[in-house]
C-alpha cells in the first residue's frame, strides 16, 4: 500500500509515531550510553578507591611492622625482643598480603613502576633488618645502625607508599575530570541527535503538509472555478485517502452540475415553448368554454321539462300504489271469509260423519231387535196358547224393528249423499281458498311493484333535481373557467418571461459546447411533437349527454348524484387531457415533473 493512499488520520498518526519513535530511540540511546558511561566511571572510581584503601592499609601495616622491628632491635631483654619479633612477623605477613592485592589491582604503567619502587624500598628495608639482626648477634652497635640505616630505609619505604597513594588520587582526579568531559561530550552528541531528529521530523512534516495541502489547493481551485461558473474543468486523482475522495466527489459534483445546468437550459427552452402553446391553447379553450355554457343552458331547460314529467309519473304511481293497497286489503278480507267457510264445511262434514255412524248403530239395534223378536215368536209358538199374546207382542216388535231398519237405511242413504255433497263442497271451498290466497299474493306483488315504481320515480325526481343543480353548478363553473382561462393566459406570458430570466441566469455557467449539443438533442423531438399537436374541441351534444345520470336504486342516489357532477367535467376534460401531455412535454429528464404539471392544471377539465 502506497503512503498517499492512507487516510489523513493514518498519515498524521504515522508522522507523530515516527517522530515520537525517533525521539524515544534517541532518548533511549542517550540514556543507555549515559548509564553505561556512568557504570564504567563508577567501576573505575571503585577500583581506584579500592587501591587507595589497600595502599593506605599497606602503609599503616608498614608503619606498624617498622615500629615492631625497631622496638625488637632496641629491646634490652630477650622476652621483649621475642614479643616484638612476633608482632613484626605478623605485621610483615599483612604487608605481604596487601602488596599482592595492590599488585593485582594495578592497571596503569605508572602504578606498576611505582610498585617496583615500593618493592625496592621494601627489599632495602628487609636487607637492613637482616644486617641489624646480624649486628645484634655479633654484639655490635645495633642502636646506631637502626638510627642510621633502618629508620631512613623505613621512611623511604613509607614515602614510596605515600607516592603510590598520591598517584592513585591523581588517577581518581583524572577519571573524574575525564568523566565530566565525557558527559559534556555525550550531552553534545545527544543534543545533536535530538536536533537531527527534530530536523528530520520537520522535513517529514513539511513533506506531509505538502501532500495534504496540494490536493486541498486543487480542490479550492476547482471550487473557485465552479463558483465562477466554469463547469468544464475536470480533476483526476488516483489517491485513495480522504483528499482523493474529496477531489473525486468535487469532480462528480461538477459533472452532475454540468448535466443539471444543461438540462435546466433545455428545460427553459421547453418551458418557453410550452408557455407559448398554453397561451394559444387557452384561446381555443375560451371558445369551447363559451360553447359549453350555451349547451349547458339548453340542457338545463330539457332537464326542467324532464323533472316535471317525472314528478307527474311519481304522483300517478303513488295513487296506483294506494289503490293497490286497498285491493290487497279487500283480497285479504275475502281470503279470511273463504277460510271461515272452509272451516264451517269441515265442521259440517265432521257432523255428517258422526250422524252416519249413529244411523249405523240404530240399524244394528233394529237388526238385533228383529232377531230377538223372531226368537220370541219361536218361543211363543212352542208355548202354545199360553204364549199367543207374547207372540203378538213379538210380531209387533218385529214389525217396528223392520220399519226402524228401513227408516235407518233411508236416513243412511240420505246422510251418505249429504256427506258426499259436503266433501265436494269442502274441496271446492278449499280450491277457492287457495285461489284467494294466490290472488292476495299476486295483489301484494303488484302492490310491491307499484311501490318500487313509486320509490324509483321519487328517486328519479330527486336525482334529476340534483342533476339540474349540478348543471347549474357547471354553468357557474364554466363562467368561472372563462375568467381562469384569461388568468392562465396571463400566467403563461409571465411564465415565458420567467423562463427568459432563468435562461439568462443559467447562461452564467459554462458547460461546454459538446455537453450543450448532447443535452439539446433529446429535447428537440418533444418540441417538434408539441408543435404538431392541435387542440381538438369536443361536440356540445356529447357534453349534454354526459350530464344525464342513470338512477336505479335509492341507496345509490347520493353517490350517483356526485358522479353526475363529475361526469360533465371528465367528459369536457378528455380532449384537453389528450392534448396536454403533448403540449407540456419537456426534456426526458423532466418527464415526471411535466406529468405533475398536467395533473395540477385541473382548470382544463371544466
Amino acid at each position: 500500500m502506497q503512503f498517499q493512499n492512507l487516510s489523513v488520520s493514518k498519515k498524521i498518526w504515522a508522522l507523530m509515531l515516527l517522530v515520537m519513535g525517533a525521539l524515544l530511540a534517541a532518548g533511549l540511546g542517550m540514556q543507555t550510553y549515559m548509564l553505561s558511561l556512568e557504570s564504567s566511571l563508577r567501576q573505575q572510581l571503585q577500583s581506584v578507591e579500592e587501591r587507595i584503601r589497600v595502599v593506605v592499609q599497606w602503609r599503616g601495616a608498614v608503619e606498624t611492622s617498622a615500629s615492631f622491628l625497631v622496638a625488637a632491635n632496641m629491646a634490652q631483654d630477650q622476652a621483649s625482643m621475642d614479643f616484638f619479633n612476633t608482632r613484626y612477623e605478623e605485621a610483615r605477613k599483612i604487608t605481604t598480603v596487601l602488596r599482592e592485592e595492590t599488585e593485582e589491582h594495578l592497571e596503569t604503567a605508572a602504578g606498576r613502576q611505582r610498585l617496583q619502587s615500593i618493592n625496592a624500598a621494601r627489599e632495602k628495608v628487609n636487607n637492613i633488618s637482616q644486617q641489624v639482626a646480624m649486628e645484634r648477634r655479633s654484639d655490635g652497635d645495633v642502636a646506631a645502625m637502626v638510627q642510621s640505616d633502618l629508620i631512613p630505609a623505613v621512611t623511604s619505604y613509607i614515602a614510596e607508599l605515600d607516592a603510590m597513594v598520591k598517584l592513585q588520587e591523581q588517577l581518581r582526579t583524572t577519571i573524574i575530570q575525564d568523566s565530566d568531559s565525557i558527559r559534556t561530550r555525550a550531552m553534545i552528541i545527544g543534543g545533536l541527535g535530538l536536533l537531527a531528529v527534530v530536523v528530520v521530523g520537520l522535513l517529514i512534516s513539511a513533506w506531509l503538509v505538502r501532500q495534504l495541502t496540494a490536493p486541498l489547493a486543487r480542490a479550492v481551485d476547482l471550487a473557485q472555478e465552479i463558483a465562477n461558473g466554469n463547469l468544464t474543468r475536470d480533476v483526476h486523482d488516483d489517491r485513495k485517502d480522504e483528499l482523493g475522495q474529496l477531489l473525486r466527489s468535487l469532480n462528480t459534483m461538477t459533472q452532475k452540475l454540468r448535466a443539471v445546468v444543461g438540462e435546466v437550459r433545455n428545460g427553459v427552452d421547453s418551458v418557453s415553448s410550452a408557455a407559448t402553446q398554453i397561451a394559444s391553447g387557452n384561446q381555443d379553450l375560451s371558445a369551447r368554454t363559451e360553447q359549453t355554457a350555451a349547451n349547458l343552458e339548453e340542457t338545463a331547460a330539457s332537464i326542467e321539462e324532464l323533472t316535471a314529467t317525472v314528478t307527474q309519473s311519481a304522483d300517478t304511481a303513488r295513487q296506483a300504489n294506494q289503490l293497490a293497497a286497498t285491493a290487497v286489503q279487500a283480497a285479504e278480507r275475502g281470503g279470511e271469509v273463504v277460510s271461515q267457510v272452509v272451516m264451517s264445511m269441515d265442521q259440517i262434514n265432521t257432523s255428517s260423519r258422526k250422524i252416519s255412524d249413529i244411523i249405523g248403530v240404530i240399524d244394528g239395534i233394529a237388526f238385533q231387535t228383529n232377531i230377538l223378536a223372531l226368537n220370541a215368536a219361536v218361543e211363543a209358538a212352542r208355548a202354545g196358547e199360553q204364549g199367543r199374546g207374547f207372540a203378538v207382542v213379538a210380531g209387533e216388535v218385529r214389525s217396528l224393528a223392520q220399519r226402524s231398519a228401513e227408516a235407518a237405511k233411508e236416513i243412511k242413504a240420505l246422510i251418505t249423499t249429504s256427506v258426499g255433497n259436503v266433501e265436494v263442497g269442502a274441496e271446492q271451498v278449499a280450491q277457492a281458498g287457495e285461489s284467494m290466497q294466490e290472488i292476495v299474493a299476486s295483489v301484494r306483488r303488484v302492490t310491491d311493484l307499484i311501490g318500487e315504481i313509486s320509490a324509483s320515480s321519487q328517486e328519479q325526481r330527486d336525482g334529476i333535481a340534483q342533476v339540474n343543480q349540478a348543471v347549474s353548478n357547471l354553468d357557474q363553473m364554466t363562467q368561472q373557467n372563462a375568467a381562469l382561462v384569461e388568468e392562465s393566459s396571463a400566467a403563461a406570458i409571465a411564465m415565458n418571461e420567467q423562463a427568459q430570466r432563468l435562461a439568462q441566469v443559467v447562461a452564467l455557467f459554462n458547460v461546454g459546447q459538446e455537453q450543450v449539443q448532447r443535452l439539446a438533442s433529446p429535447a428537440s423531438a418533444p418540441r417538434a411533437s408539441t408543435a404538431a399537436a392541435p387542440a381538438v374541441p369536443r361536440k356540445p351534444e356529447n357534453v349534454a349527454k354526459a350530464t344525464v345520470p342513470k338512477l336505479s336504486s335509492k341507496s345509490g342516489t347520493a353517490s350517483k348524484a356526485d358522479a353526475a357532477q363529475e361526469k360533465p367535467a371528465s367528459a369536457a376534460a378528455k380532449p384537453a387531457q389528450e392534448a396536454a401531455p403533448k403540449l407540456l412535454r419537456p426534456a426526458p429528464l423532466h418527464a415526471a415533473s411535466s406529468k405533475n404539471t398536467v395533473n395540477d392544471d385541473d382548470w382544463e377539465t371544466f
